[in-house]
């Protein structure tokens, strides 16, 4: 959307994993970056923190609940360790945000890194062009729109 045109669409609620921190800010930056980019105010958005990323699915849901939010951008990292764990909440994530798309009809954009190391996870959340915090956004923005023409 080119800068200086009103913007008709609802509220985006945004999903936050408190676990993993120091990244997950860098994601919420970036996304910030871009809805304000493309011309939504602080009111326009809610940001919700939820422990770790496997609660994220459940919080989206909620907030897809209310019908208030015409998408909700979903953000966490998920940093593969020692054990199978980080295969099992990776692929509990990535369905359960998968389910909210496909039930509620609103975007649910996938912002949850999982990545093999902490610096990939860094520079996936760093402020540039790269930052998928930024990209889940804009993601959001797009499927807004695009489900809107259809």
């Amino acid at each position: 959307m080119a800068k200086g045109k009103k913007r008709k669409s609802g509220k985006i609620a945004i999903v936050v994993s408190n676990y993993n921190r120091l990244i997950t800010e860098g994601l919420l930056k970036g996304a910030l970056e871009t809805l304000k980019q493309n011309n939504f105010d602080e009111k326009d958005f809610k940001i919700v923190y939820c422990p770790g990323a496997f609660e994220i699915p459940q919080v989206a849901k909620h907030l897809c609940e209310t019908g208030k939010y015409c998408a909700v951008i979903c953000l966490g990292a998920v940093i593969k360790g020692e054990t199978a764990h980080f295969d099992y909440i990776s692929y509990a994530v990535t369905q359960g945000i998968l389910q909210l798309n496909l039930e509620f009809g609103i975007p649910v954009s996938f912002g949850v890194l999982t990545c093999y190391t902490e610096e990939q996870a860094i520079r996936r959340s760093s402020n540039d062009s790269e930052n998928k915090g930024r990209e889940s956004a804009k993601t959001a923005i797009e499927m807004i729109k695009l489900l809107k023409e259809i």
